[in-house]
Order: structure tokens, then C-alpha cells, then sequence
């Protein structure tokens, strides 16, 4: 049996939405070893004379506890 955990990790990018989860993945994995999986809880965006100017995402992060 294997003992899982998830961390929330929020991210952002000037480039897109799946900029900013590689962003958190690439961030979590300096402290955390074996992630497994990624689940984008939220997505949301910052808009400035009509153009978005950051994506940012709320990324749930599992991985395993060995």
C-alpha cells in the first residue's frame, strides 16, 4: 500500500494556462520527490485593456510518501 499526499500550490504566467502548472510542478519538485499526478482546481486571469496579461492556476499536487 502506498501513502499519498497532496499539497495546493498556486502558480502564474505571462504565457498560458499550462505555463503556470509546469511553473507549480517544476517549483514543488525542488522540495517534494515522487509526484504523481496534478489536478488544476482553478484557472483564472488578469486582464488589462482587454488583453490577459497573467494566467495563474490553483494546481492540487499528489505524490507519494515513501
Amino acid at each position: 500500500m502506498a501513502v499519498m499526499k497532496v499539497i495546493e500550490v498556486m502558480s502564474n504566467s505571462t504565457d498560458s494556462w499550462e505555463d503556470a502548472t509546469r511553473k507549480a510542478i517544476k517549483h514543488a519538485a525542488k522540495s517534494v520527490k515522487h509526484i504523481k499526478s496534478a489536478f488544476v482546481q482553478s484557472q483564472s486571469a488578469v486582464v488589462n485593456d482587454d488583453d490577459i496579461v497573467e494566467f495563474r492556476v490553483n494546481v492540487k499536487i499528489t505524490f507519494e510518501v515513501k
